[in-house]
C-alpha cells in the first residue's frame, strides 16, 4: 500500500524562486530514491485562523507564505529505503540546495491512504 510524506512549512516571499529551485532539486532526488511523485505547493488562499489554521501550525510570520509538499511512495518498505537515501544524496545537502525555510516551524509526517477517489 502506498504512503504519502506530508510537510507544512512557512517560507519567507523574497525566497520564492528559492523554494521552487529546492522544491526542483528534491522532487528529483525523491524520484530518483523510489518515490512515485513529488508535489510542491505555493499557498495562495491560505487564510489564518484564530484556533487552528496553517498558518499557525507553522507560525508563520509577516512577509511568509504557508508551502505544502507531499512525496507518495509506493509502500512503506520502499519509504524505509528510500528517505534515507534522498536525505543522504548529495543533491539535499545545504550547500548544493540550500532550505528556504526555517526548518524548525516545519510540520511533518507520514501518512497511508485510507480512501483514494
Amino acid at each position: 500500500m502506498q504512503c504519502v510524506d506530508v510537510l507544512v512549512a512557512s517560507v519567507p516571499g523574497a525566497n520564492r524562486k528559492a523554494f521552487v529551485r529546492h522544491a526542483e532539486t528534491a522532487a528529483s532526488v525523491f524520484k530518483t530514491n523510489g518515490a512515485v511523485s513529488a508535489h510542491f505547493c505555493w499557498g495562495e488562499n491560505v487564510p489564518d485562523g484564530d484556533v487552528t489554521s496553517l498558518p499557525l501550525a507553522v507560525r508563520c510570520e509577516e512577509g511568509e507564505t504557508v508551502v505544502f509538499a507531499w512525496v507518495v511512495w509506493p509502500s512503506e518498505d520502499a519509504r524505509a529505503v528510500g528517505m534515507p537515501r534522498a536525505f543522504g544524496d548529495s543533491r539535499m545537502q545545504a550547500r548544493y540546495s540550500p532550505i528556504p525555510y526555517d526548518p524548525v516551524r516545519a510540520v511533518h509526517g507520514m501518512f497511508v491512504p485510507v480512501v483514494e477517489a
